[in-house]
Protein backbone atom coordinates (compact mmCIF):
# COMPACT_ATOMS: atom_id res chain seq x y z
CA UNK A 1 0.00 0.00 0.00
CA UNK A 2 1.40 3.80 -1.18
CA UNK A 3 1.23 5.86 2.05
CA UNK A 4 -0.42 9.68 1.27
CA UNK A 5 -1.20 12.26 3.62
CA UNK A 6 -4.82 12.56 1.79
CA UNK A 7 -7.35 10.66 0.14
CA UNK A 8 -10.11 12.37 -2.53
CA UNK A 9 -13.01 10.62 -3.62
CA UNK A 10 -13.66 11.25 -6.91
CA UNK A 11 -15.60 8.04 -7.69
CA UNK A 12 -18.37 8.25 -10.42
CA UNK A 13 -17.45 11.57 -11.33
CA UNK A 14 -16.73 12.94 -15.26
CA UNK A 15 -14.31 15.60 -16.65
CA UNK A 16 -13.56 18.46 -14.94
CA UNK A 17 -15.07 17.51 -11.23
CA UNK A 18 -11.83 15.18 -10.71
CA UNK A 19 -9.34 17.94 -11.20
CA UNK A 20 -11.74 20.47 -9.78
CA UNK A 21 -12.48 18.78 -6.78
CA UNK A 22 -7.99 17.63 -6.72
CA UNK A 23 -6.96 21.35 -7.28
CA UNK A 24 -9.46 22.03 -4.47
CA UNK A 25 -7.81 19.31 -1.83
CA UNK A 26 -4.54 19.99 -2.67
CA UNK A 27 -4.26 23.71 -0.94
CA UNK A 28 -5.08 21.97 2.26
CA UNK A 29 -1.63 20.25 2.01
CA UNK A 30 1.34 20.85 3.14
CA UNK A 31 4.11 21.29 0.16
CA UNK A 32 6.00 17.84 -0.17
CA UNK A 33 2.56 15.85 0.78
CA UNK A 34 1.16 13.41 -1.22
CA UNK A 35 -2.73 13.17 -2.03
CA UNK A 36 -4.34 9.98 -3.33
CA UNK A 37 -7.21 10.94 -5.54
CA UNK A 38 -9.59 7.53 -6.71
CA UNK A 39 -11.47 7.75 -9.90
CA UNK A 40 -13.45 5.72 -11.88
CA UNK A 41 -13.34 7.84 -15.37
CA UNK A 42 -10.78 6.47 -17.19
CA UNK A 43 -9.65 9.81 -19.24
CA UNK A 44 -9.15 10.77 -15.51
CA UNK A 45 -5.50 9.21 -15.92
CA UNK A 46 -4.60 11.63 -18.38
CA UNK A 47 -6.40 14.63 -17.26
CA UNK A 48 -4.23 14.43 -13.80
CA UNK A 49 -1.38 13.85 -15.15
CA UNK A 50 -1.60 16.52 -17.50
CA UNK A 51 -2.86 19.33 -14.59
CA UNK A 52 -0.49 18.35 -12.19
CA UNK A 53 2.36 18.58 -14.92
CA UNK A 54 0.98 21.77 -16.12
CA UNK A 55 0.37 23.86 -12.43
CA UNK A 56 4.06 22.31 -11.20
CA UNK A 57 2.66 19.50 -8.84
CA UNK A 58 3.93 16.09 -9.04
CA UNK A 59 2.47 13.60 -10.95
CA UNK A 60 3.67 10.03 -9.19
CA UNK A 61 1.49 7.45 -11.30
CA UNK A 62 -1.48 5.93 -10.70
CA UNK A 63 -2.68 2.57 -9.82
CA UNK A 64 -5.70 0.48 -11.08
CA UNK A 65 -7.32 -1.68 -8.59
CA UNK A 66 -10.91 -3.52 -9.25
CA UNK A 67 -11.99 -0.59 -11.50
CA UNK A 68 -10.99 2.10 -9.50
CA UNK A 69 -7.87 4.48 -10.53
CA UNK A 70 -5.56 5.37 -7.88
CA UNK A 71 -3.64 8.57 -8.87
CA UNK A 72 -1.01 9.97 -6.49
CA UNK A 73 -0.05 13.57 -6.96
CA UNK A 74 2.40 15.44 -4.63
CA UNK A 75 1.90 19.11 -3.63
CA UNK A 76 4.15 21.46 -5.39
CA UNK A 77 7.05 23.69 -2.73
CA UNK A 78 6.06 27.36 -3.49
CA UNK A 79 8.82 27.76 -5.64
CA UNK A 80 7.99 24.27 -8.07
CA UNK A 81 4.75 25.39 -8.04
CA UNK A 82 3.73 27.37 -11.79
CA UNK A 83 0.77 29.50 -11.71
CA UNK A 84 -2.14 27.88 -13.74
CA UNK A 85 -2.28 28.98 -17.72
CA UNK A 86 -4.80 28.51 -19.83
CA UNK A 87 -4.73 28.22 -23.78
CA UNK A 88 -5.07 32.59 -25.19
CA UNK A 89 -6.96 31.37 -28.22
CA UNK A 90 -10.80 30.24 -27.67
CA UNK A 91 -13.80 30.13 -29.68
CA UNK A 92 -17.67 29.44 -28.90
CA UNK A 93 -19.72 26.85 -29.97
CA UNK A 94 -21.56 28.73 -32.05
CA UNK A 95 -18.00 30.64 -33.55
CA UNK A 96 -16.97 26.87 -34.31
CA UNK A 97 -20.13 26.34 -36.23
CA UNK A 98 -19.15 29.34 -38.27
CA UNK A 99 -15.96 28.28 -39.17
CA UNK A 100 -17.25 24.53 -40.38
CA UNK A 101 -19.13 26.27 -42.65
CA UNK A 102 -16.52 28.86 -44.16
CA UNK A 103 -12.94 27.28 -43.20
CA UNK A 104 -13.21 24.03 -45.22
CA UNK A 105 -9.36 23.18 -44.06
CA UNK A 106 -9.28 23.62 -40.14
CA UNK A 107 -8.88 20.66 -38.14
CA UNK A 108 -11.71 19.98 -35.61
CA UNK A 109 -9.69 18.07 -32.97
CA UNK A 110 -11.84 16.23 -30.65
CA UNK A 111 -9.71 14.84 -27.21
CA UNK A 112 -12.38 13.30 -25.34
CA UNK A 113 -12.13 8.94 -24.60
CA UNK A 114 -13.01 7.42 -27.81
CA UNK A 115 -16.36 6.32 -26.31
CA UNK A 116 -17.76 9.75 -25.89
CA UNK A 117 -16.55 10.20 -29.40
CA UNK A 118 -18.71 7.38 -30.55
CA UNK A 119 -21.77 8.13 -28.50
CA UNK A 120 -21.72 12.00 -30.52
CA UNK A 121 -19.10 13.89 -31.97
CA UNK A 122 -19.06 16.69 -34.55
CA UNK A 123 -18.92 15.89 -38.46
CA UNK A 124 -15.96 15.15 -39.47
CA UNK A 125 -14.27 15.76 -36.35
CA UNK A 126 -10.58 13.87 -35.78
CA UNK A 127 -10.82 11.47 -32.68
CA UNK A 128 -7.29 11.68 -30.54
CA UNK A 129 -8.06 11.06 -26.88
CA UNK A 130 -5.77 13.59 -24.80
CA UNK A 131 -3.82 10.52 -23.10
CA UNK A 132 -2.69 9.49 -27.23
CA UNK A 133 -1.92 12.92 -28.14
CA UNK A 134 1.94 13.29 -27.36
CA UNK A 135 2.59 9.53 -29.50
CA UNK A 136 0.16 10.64 -32.41
CA UNK A 137 0.84 14.54 -33.22
CA UNK A 138 2.73 13.23 -36.81
CA UNK A 139 -1.20 12.52 -37.52
CA UNK A 140 -1.78 16.60 -37.56
CA UNK A 141 -0.68 19.09 -39.93
CA UNK A 142 1.00 21.94 -38.09
CA UNK A 143 0.59 24.41 -40.49
CA UNK A 144 -3.24 23.66 -40.81
CA UNK A 145 -6.22 25.62 -38.35
CA UNK A 146 -6.89 22.91 -35.63
CA UNK A 147 -9.83 23.47 -32.80
CA UNK A 148 -9.93 21.52 -30.01
CA UNK A 149 -12.73 20.57 -28.26
CA UNK A 150 -13.67 18.18 -25.38
CA UNK A 151 -16.93 17.61 -22.87
CA UNK A 152 -16.27 21.39 -21.01
CA UNK A 153 -13.17 22.69 -22.45
CA UNK A 154 -10.47 21.51 -19.72
CA UNK A 155 -9.11 18.48 -21.36
CA UNK A 156 -8.94 20.46 -24.35
CA UNK A 157 -7.57 23.39 -22.88
CA UNK A 158 -4.58 21.16 -22.21
CA UNK A 159 -4.49 19.55 -25.50
CA UNK A 160 -4.37 23.18 -26.90
CA UNK A 161 -1.72 24.18 -24.77
CA UNK A 162 0.47 20.77 -25.81
CA UNK A 163 0.12 21.59 -29.24
CA UNK A 164 1.16 25.18 -29.17
CA UNK A 165 4.11 23.54 -27.26
CA UNK A 166 4.62 21.42 -30.14
CA UNK A 167 5.44 23.95 -32.56
CA UNK A 168 1.51 24.17 -33.96
CA UNK A 169 0.72 27.82 -35.36
CA UNK A 170 -3.24 27.74 -35.39
CA UNK A 171 -4.69 26.32 -32.02
CA UNK A 172 -8.02 27.42 -31.05
CA UNK A 173 -9.96 25.88 -27.89
CA UNK A 174 -13.51 25.59 -28.37
CA UNK A 175 -15.55 26.51 -25.25
CA UNK A 176 -17.79 25.28 -23.19
CA UNK A 177 -17.33 22.23 -26.02
CA UNK A 178 -19.74 19.47 -26.30
CA UNK A 179 -21.67 19.55 -22.75
CA UNK A 180 -23.49 22.61 -24.77
CA UNK A 181 -22.90 21.69 -28.03
CA UNK A 182 -26.06 22.92 -30.43
CA UNK A 183 -24.75 22.54 -34.16
CA UNK A 184 -24.62 19.18 -36.06
CA UNK A 185 -23.37 16.11 -34.43
CA UNK A 186 -22.64 12.97 -35.97
CA UNK A 187 -24.13 9.83 -33.12
CA UNK A 188 -23.30 6.29 -33.40
CA UNK A 189 -26.50 4.15 -34.28
CA UNK A 190 -27.77 1.47 -31.86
Amino acid sequence: MIKSNAMLDAKGLACPMPIVKTKKAIKELGAGEVIEVQATDKGSKADMKAWATGSGHHYLGTIEENGVLKHYIRKATAEEEKAEKQHPHVVSNEELVNVMEHEKDAVILDVRESAEYAFGHIPGAVSLPLGELNGRLNELKQDSSVYVVCRTGTRSDLAAQKLTEEGFKNVINVLPGMSEWQGPITKLEG
